[in-house]
């Protein structure tokens, strides 16, 4: 085209380094916002779409037990709740039993390794009490 007499148009020049800057950090931005925003309306879309399914499964079951159960009278009147199972009730603790127990709570509070003072005396005074009801004459009740 040179030929013509008219001069070629000037090939298009590359972008400047603050505008390559800039393009190289908008544009992760611009796609992490992008993602974040497709994933958010997926995300609700989803939702609602499950409630929906949800409201119609209970209609339908709903529809479902008015055809299925009778209206009489007896059949309205809602089965009485069960009664709890009983306790079961334990024969008591016999007192030599019950020191046993306390013999061997003393040796496990004697391998405790406290980590401070205020742990210690804590323990000493647990200790103390399980002397006591050791050395007692009866035991209290547990």
């Amino acid at each position: 085209m040179a030929a013509s007499g008219k001069p070629d148009p000037a090939p298009p020049q590359p972008p400047s380094a603050a505008k390559v800057v800039f393009m190289r950090r908008i544009f992760p931005f611009l796609l992490a916002t992008n993602v974040f925003i497709g994933v958010y309306v997926f995300a609700k879309t989803y939702k609602r779409d499950q409630d929906k399914k949800n409201a119609q499964a209970a209609a339908a079951a709903a529809a479902a037990a008015k055809f299925s159960s009778p209206t009489t009278e007896t059949a309205k009147v809602a089965d009485p709740v069960p009664a709890p199972a009983p306790k079961k009730v334990l024969p008591p603790v016999s007192e030599e039993e019950q020191r046993q127990l306390y013999k061997w709570m003393l040796e496990e509070k004697r391998k405790i390794k406290p980590r401070d003072a205020t742990e210690k005396k804590k323990i000493n005074e647990e200790k103390a009490l399980l002397k006591e009801f050791i050395r007692a004459e009866s035991l209290p009740r547990l």
